[in-house]
């Protein structure tokens, strides 16, 4: 593929390099480092003049400080000339905060969006928003991919009663998703409605759906601190599932997640790596992970040839 440069931020080494694999491409050479006094900085090693720049960085760990590194990068790549430089963003930072949910309260997902397209970003590419409405938050291109696919594969090849399963949304938000699901497996869905005095803390929950003697899974497209999702494991216990399996597309898994997830009734909790689980999975063994590398390194390889990236919104790429 000429005329293309890859490179990997500091937060996600590992899918950038299964991306990298994939395209056939190496890494381009960029040193990150920090002075003394915290500052970030960014050294790109190679020329990127006149070519297609993609950065590949993730919106997990120390989140302000790779948010920062990515904002640096773009702007060193664009003032050295590249034609196009993307932003592969597979987990976007600050994406909850997309609304004025009271009173001044900041829209920080608005403001990440106008940082990005202010150092220079003329693509973005990212994976399973929380609200798809921030792609209009940009006045340049957002392809927002969807795990679906992958997951619907995993459901499929590692769930043998699946087609006695049924699929569950721990909260409203996600009933589009879930209803999708449960349409491409052609089984039933359930809702959980919940009602939270303050952020972080689940108060009540109410089943809407019947999921006795069926396997229920439970798909959101992140899991934080797991109160949620684990409340929700034991409402449907309670109300007569055989199993439960939680798939979740960003595993943040911040606080006490893990010793919920140890303590919880879940079969598995299925993740994606556009987060890094390694650590995680070391505590935790019920944790899986679904590699979504190829979606992406197929998204920039379309992009970069000037391809249609919609085959993706229903297909895993082989």
């Amino acid at each position: 593929m000429p005329n293309i440069v890859l490179f990997s931020g500091s937060s996600h080494q590992d899918l950038s390099q299964r991306v990298a694999d994939r395209l056939g491409l190496e890494l381009g050479k960029v040193v990150t480092k920090k002075f003394s006094n915290q500052e970030t900085s960014v050294e790109i090693g190679e020329s990127v003049r006149g070519e297609d720049v993609y950065i590949v960085q993730s919106g997990c760990g120390e989140i302000n400080d790779n948010l920062m590194e990515l904002l640096i990068m773009i702007n060193a790549c664009k003032i050295a000339s590249s034609s196009r430089v993307t932003a592969v963003i597979p987990c976007f930072p600050y994406a909850r905060q997309d609304k004025k949910d009271k009173s001044r309260a900041p829209i920080s997902a608005k403001l990440v969006a106008n940082m990005l397209s202010v150092a220079g970003a003329d693509h973005i590419i990212t994976m399973d928003l929380h609200a798809s409405q921030i792609q209009g938050f940009f006045d340049i291109p957002v392809d927002n991919l969807y795990a679906e696919p992958a997951v619907l594969q995993w459901i499929r090849e590692n769930i043998a009663e699946w087609r006695n399963c049924i699929i569950v949304s721990p909260d409203a938000g996600g009933a589009k998703r879930v209803t999708s699901i449960a349409d491409r497996l052609n089984v039933e869905f359930a809702l959980i409605h919940k009602e939270r005095k303050k952020a972080n803390e689940v108060d009540r929950m109410v089943l809407v759906g019947d999921v006795k003697d069926r396997v229920a899974i439970l798909v959101d497209d992140m899991a934080d601190t797991c109160g949620t999702i684990c409340h929700a494991a034991d409402k449907l216990l309670s109300a007569g599932a055989t199993k439960v399996y939680a798939i979740l597309t960003h595993g943040i898994f911040s606080g006490p997640a893990i010793s919920r997830i140890n303590n919880a009734a879940f079969e598995a909790v299925v993740v994606t790596n556009t987060i890094p689980q390694e650590d995680k999975m070391k505590h935790c063994a019920k944790i899986q992970v679904i590699d979504i590398s190829m979606i992406l390194a197929e998204a920039i390889r379309r992009t970069h040839n000037g391809e249609s990236v919609s085959y993706l919104f229903s297909h895993v790429p082989l």
